[in-house]
This record gives structure tokens, sequence and C-alpha cells, in this order.
């Protein structure tokens, strides 16, 4: 479903990544690992499409990503990437509810359709009570499940965690990796992830480590 091959990325004269090749199949959940500065969260948003590789390519359920052009892409990433980043990136003048849907307003989904699914998305994620409740009236594990409904509102293909329980107490990375793993199991949900937290990393189908700018 995901393939990239001979991803190059340097900062001025620094060679981050230095031909990353990796195939990831629809339902699987990889975890990235690897030490600070390897390179890992470049290479999510290089999948992600928010940053763009030197060399290489990127293809998503064989789309090559390259041939797209920026509003192109921008289409893409809403309508088949979800998100799901170490701080959550909830607007806080919005309701849970309001969060969740703006991914999909975003696409010109009908209005009662996407309040009535982003409902059932919070619900299936125990916060069915907190969706008229803004994020500051929200826990950290919380929040941080509404970004994960956020995330699964347009239905994408793959949803990208950068270091998703960085910002979590233990009790709450612990959920928030069982979530993942009941969202796979529940939908089919492929989820590439950047961690440094072991046990995510040591869950998943199969762990990808960065060294040296290789795979």
């Amino acid at each position: 479903m995901i393939e990239a091959v001979n991803i190059h990325k340097s900062f001025g004269s620094l060679e981050v990544l230095k031909g990353i090749d990796l195939k990831i199949d629809k339902g699987e959940i990889v975890s990235i690992v690897g030490a600070s500065g390897a390179g890992k969260s470049t290479l999510l948003h290089i999948i992600g499409t928010l940053d763009h590789a030197d060399k290489g390519k990127v293809m998503i359920n064989e789309v090559r990503l390259q041939q797209l052009n920026e509003k192109q892409i921008a289409e893409f990433r809403n309508q088949h990437i979800g998100f799901v980043f170490q701080f959550h990136h909830l607007l806080p003048e919005f309701t849970a509810l309001e969060n969740v849907c703006i991914p999909a307003f975003i696409a010109k989904k009908n209005s009662n359709d996407t309040r009535r699914k982003a409902s059932k998305l919070l619900e299936f994620l125990n916060l069915g009570d907190r969706l008229q409740h803004k994020p500051s009236q929200l826990s950290g594990g919380e929040q941080q499940r509404v970004a994960v409904a956020r995330a699964l509102i347009n239905d994408p293909d793959v949803i990208l965690a950068d270091e998703p329980s960085g910002n979590l107490d233990s009790a709450s990375a612990v959920e928030l990796h069982d979530l993942f793993f009941n969202l796979r199991d529940e939908f089919n949900q492929t989820f590439v992830i950047v961690t440094h937290n072991r046990e995510l990393a040591d869950m998943a189908d199969r762990k990808l480590v960065i060294r040296d700018g290789v795979i």
C-alpha cells in the first residue's frame, strides 16, 4: 500500500536520509525507531507529503506523490492521510466535535453526515460525553483521542503518528497504544508510528530502525 524507494534528504550539508526503502501493507502497524536526529520524523513527513525528498519516490495506493502538483498533494493529504502528532494541535476555540469535523469540512463533505460520523468516532473512543467540551476542558489523553478521531474522519488509507504518546503520562500512553491496535482490528487501519516508547515499538507488527540514514 505504501512504498518508498531510495529516499534521500539533506538539510544543507547534512545528509539525513541516505537511500531509504520500505514497503507497508494495508492493516499493518509499523514503528520507526532510531537515535535522536536519525531522520525518523523527516521520513514520516516525506511519506505524509509534509516535506519533499531530494531524491526517490513515494507511492500510496500506486499514486506516485512526486507527480502531483501542490493543490493535488493538499487534496490527497486531506483525503488519504491522517496525522497524529506529539502535541494534539486542537483548535482551542472549537469543541471536540467541531475539531474532529474540520478535515471533512475542508473536503466539502456533507455537514450533517460529518457531524454524525464524528459523534460515532468520539463515542467509539469513549468520548461520547465530551462532544461539546473544548480542549481546555479535556485531559491530555482525551485531547489526544480527539486528535485520533480527527485523523480518522476522512477514512484515510494510513495514519502517520509522530511521537503520539510523547506528551502523555504513562497510563494515557498505554491507553493510546491499545487504541491503535483496536482501530486496526476494528477498521483494518494502517499505522506508521515514530516513537521512542519501547513498549509501543515492540508491539508493532514490524519495527524499522534507522541507522546512519538507512533502514
